[in-house]
């Protein structure tokens, strides 16, 4: 299978990207760590938005990621921090299972709803879970990397570059295969879509599913990065965050939930640093321009350039 010129520009991005972060200082790397994690989440909302459906409840699976990493090395003496990850993506993906069953019978509004709701419990049984450290969560504990055991954060850092090249290389070919292209089709008219001899519940229910998983590496790489689960991973306005970020960016590529990532990452801590009591008001003012001026997002900027290139 051939290299595609995207993928080729994505893979020199992350080793760009990679290279400059052994010359940062710890805080950018760290930003840049849960920045990567949460564009994964991300493009777990845009993988539902481009079949014409908003999750706000993608907190539940991102939570699911982090309290796996949590519990897998508190509780089971997991250590390893691909074991752990993937204690996540499978634990994730169980529920989505189950889930998917009852959510993909809805749209709009009542499927953003739906999701929302099923976060909402998760985060009221975590407060209520004294074991788990109610409100406050816990500490993760010391992990390795096929045995290698990092003294800095350079060691996530990498961990999420790779794990996020990864997944964004199998997005941009699934996006290009029959069931991504099946998932536009559906959002654009999904009575025709069934006309046509496919099942919308069967390719709405595996994107749901393959979100869910993409969510849990997220959340997975955010408490290794942090070293610290609580409940408001699974908070509501966490998942808003994720929405926030992928209208920022856009649907029309993966390297764009990256992107947004990055900028809302820096723009909040910018905001916060020297507008503290301000911050949320700047945020909603960079979402409401980007919505007058940049509709489809900030992949938008990289299209038209390539449309007014002769």
């Amino acid at each position: 299978m051939s290299l595609q010129k995207s993928e080729a520009l994505m893979i020199a991005a992350a080793v760009a990207i990679g290279l400059v972060g052994l010359m940062s200082p710890n805080w950018l790397v760290f930003t840049t760590t849960l920045a990567v994690a949460k564009a994964l989440v991300v493009l777990g909302v845009v993988m539902l938005m481009r079949s014409g459906l908003v999750s706000f409840g993608q907190g539940l699976f991102f939570c699911i990621g982090g309290y796996a990493v949590g519990m897998g090395g508190r509780f089971w003496g997991i250590q390893d921090a691909l074991l752990l990850i993937l204690l996540g993506v499978l634990a994730s993906t169980a529920l989505a299972m189950i889930l998917g069953l009852l959510l993909t019978r809805y749209r709009e509004i009542f499927f953003a709803m739906l999701t929302m709701a099923f976060s909402m419990i998760l985060f009221g049984v975590l407060v209520k879970s004294h074991n788990l450290g109610s409100t406050d969560g816990f500490s993760v504990v010391q992990w390795s990397l096929l045995g290698w055991v990092p003294e800095s954060g350079m060691g996530v850092f990498w961990l999420a570059l790779v794990l996020g090249l990864l997944v964004a290389l199998f997005l941009n070919r699934f996006f290009q295969s029959s069931i991504g292209l099946a998932c536009e089709a559906i959002r654009e008219n999904e009575v025709r879509v069934e006309y046509m001899g496919i099942s919308r519940r069967q390719v709405l229910y595996i994107n749901y599913v393959l979100a869910a998983a993409i969510g849990a590496i997220g959340g997975s790489l955010t408490a290794l990065a942090a070293g610290h689960v609580d409940p408001e991973m699974a908070y509501w306005t966490i998942s808003g965050e994720f929405v926030f970020i992928a209208l920022l960016g856009g649907t029309g590529h993966v390297a764009a939930a990256f992107i947004a990532a990055m900028l809302f990452a820096l723009v909040r801590t910018y905001a916060v640093e020297f507008m503290p009591h301000t911050w949320q008001m700047i945020l909603g003012i960079v979402l409401l321009l980007i919505i007058l001026f940049l509709p489809k997002g900030i992949w938008s900027l990289f299209t038209r350039h390539r449309r007014a290139a002769p």
